[in-house]
């Protein structure tokens, strides 16, 4: 074949033939994804199951006649596999009061929608906790004081949350739970009438505890001792 060259010639080189690509391995195109890659998270994509588990707690206040069912539904992420998780997904208030019905309703919705989100939804706990009533809070039952009713549901989502693991527990030792058992018998030896006490009740006139907010700090060897967590301002 001949090519006709019109213009001028300033440079040339030799054209040679190109090597053939070296197949690749089969290994790399056959590669199987690994056990991670098969792990679901729980993300906003999540779609809802048929079916979900969930546990309802009952929570009675004297800020309401009526009492407040709290339901937390739960889904279960890779069930049957070592990485199996269970987290919750969506959260109903119900109760026969409707004076709360509308701020009830946005709460649920937005916690609901927290939980889909995925990740860490611990700090919620102590965000609700933190809410206080301006007309003053309670003491619900065992001394405990709940500041508000928003408190009170964000107590029952703490109970939850440590009941399918998400958060541990912070009980004490059996060394301090022995500690405290003889200085609760040694304090109520010295209390009038302490024999027609209920077992689970803390003595009278007890301080409230600052950092479990239960109604059971004594005096105790000149230390204010409290007797449900084990507090002490002496260390």
């Amino acid at each position: 074949m001949t090519i006709k060259i019109d213009k001028k010639i300033v440079g040339y080189n030799v054209a040679k033939e190109d090597k053939a690509e070296a197949p690749k391995p089969a290994a790399a195109v056959s590669e199987k994804p690994s056990a991670k890659d098969n792990v679901v998270h729980l993300t906003e994509q999540l779609e809802r199951p048929d079916m979900l588990l969930g546990s309802t707690y009952k929570v009675k206040t004297p800020l309401s006649e009526h009492a407040l069912y709290v339901t937390i539904n739960d889904v279960i992420l890779n069930a049957g596999t070592e990485h199996e998780l269970r987290r919750p997904f969506e959260i109903f208030i119900n109760s026969k009061n409707m004076d709360h019905f509308q701020w009830i309703v946005a709460l649920t919705r937005i916690i609901s929608a927290v939980f889909r989100k995925g990740g860490d939804v611990t700090f919620l706990v102590e965000e609700l906790r933190s809410v206080f009533d301006p007309r003053g809070g309670y003491f619900k039952k065992g001394g405990k004081y709940m500041p508000s009713l928003v408190a009170e549901i964000g107590d029952a989502i703490e109970c939850h949350l440590r009941m399918i693991g998400m958060l541990k527990d912070n009980d004490l030792d059996e060394h301090q739970k022995q500690l405290l058992a003889d200085k609760r018998a040694q304090y109520e030896a010295t209390v009038k009438n302490a024999e027609s006490k209920d077992p689970q009740d803390f003595p009278e006139g007890a301080q409230l505890c600052g950092k479990c907010h239960t109604k059971a700090a004594i005096q105790m060897d000149g230390c204010l001792t409290c007797l449900n967590c084990g507090d002490s301002k002496c260390g």
